[in-house]
């Protein structure tokens, strides 16, 4: 493993066990959170154990971890000196890492249905949204590791609003979503290809998927497709895909940049 693979990802742990340890000691208590096999549209099934109680929307987190896997093990290109395709491979695998904490973080939730793991889900969602919004800095400023760090830092921060309203969290989270998409769309812009509109746009309608079938879960259940297969599960899959999408968009992007400023590899 490249040096900056494993800072990466020391990173990506060191935050998540933060985060964890900070949900776990209460100070989200007031978050109002869904808990409890009525708010999904797949019936839990007795016999299986906890782990399994639902078995597909369980079974779907599984993607997350083959996707972290499958993006932490591709190589990472960016036109100029060796150190651009060192920060490429930085911002990639701590992407990649995300996605390997997400996927076990939602199997928690969905095994638990306890308050601590719903609000831990909830919270890792707004980084991993962030996280774009900073790749796509590095193609305009360049190397600016505290950067990076004030646009995740006030991402975890901004959920603090769940603990004002009701609705605090969905404010937040669709604000990172317009701010991710418009800052990906500014990318495009200056540096894009036909590529990597095609998968902004497949992006985006993962992601409009991933919001709209969430939110239906229930009420799709009376149609046959999603009665086995429900829409929350559909919306886990479409979660994989934007996150696959905006990995295929990001390191596209790397490989028609202008070289950014001059910087050392922190």
């Amino acid at each position: 493993m490249k040096p900056e693979s494993g800072r990466a990802l020391f990173h990506v742990a060191v935050a998540s066990c933060l985060c964890a340890a900070t949900v776990y000691a209460g100070l989200f208590q007031g978050v109002l959170v869904q808990v409890g096999y009525e708010h999904y549209a797949e019936a839990p099934v007795a016999s299986l154990p906890a782990l399994l109680a639902m078995p597909f929307n369980s079974l779907i987190n599984v993607a997350y971890v083959l996707l972290g896997m499958y993006w932490l093990q591709r190589d990472a290109s960016a036109p100029g000196r060796p150190v651009e395709v060192q920060r490429v491979r930085y911002m990639k695998d701590v992407f990649a890492g995300m996605a390997l904490v997400y996927g076990p973080v939602q199997w928690l939730r969905i095994a638990t249905q306890t308050c601590p793991a719903a609000v831990l889900d909830q919270w890792l969602t707004l980084p991993i949204f962030a996280w774009p919004v900073a790749w796509c800095l590095l193609l305009d400023r360049g190397w600016m590791p505290w950067g990076f760090l004030t646009i995740e830092c006030l991402s975890l921060c901004s959920y603090g609003l769940a603990l004002l309203h009701p609705w605090g969290f969905e404010v937040t989270l669709g604000v990172h979503i317009a701010a991710t998409v418009g800052q990906a769309l500014r990318a495009h812009r200056r540096y894009g290809s036909t590529s990597s509109g095609t998968y902004l746009a497949l992006g985006v309608l993962s992601c409009l998927g991933f919001v709209v079938l969430k939110l239906y879960d229930r009420q799709l259940a009376r149609w046959p497709l999603f009665q086995r297969l429900t829409g929350h599960f559909w919306s886990k899959v479409c979660d994989v895909l934007q996150f696959h999408f905006a990995f295929l968009f990001l390191t596209n992007l790397n490989t028609r940049q202008r070289l950014p400023p001059e910087g050392k590899m922190h």
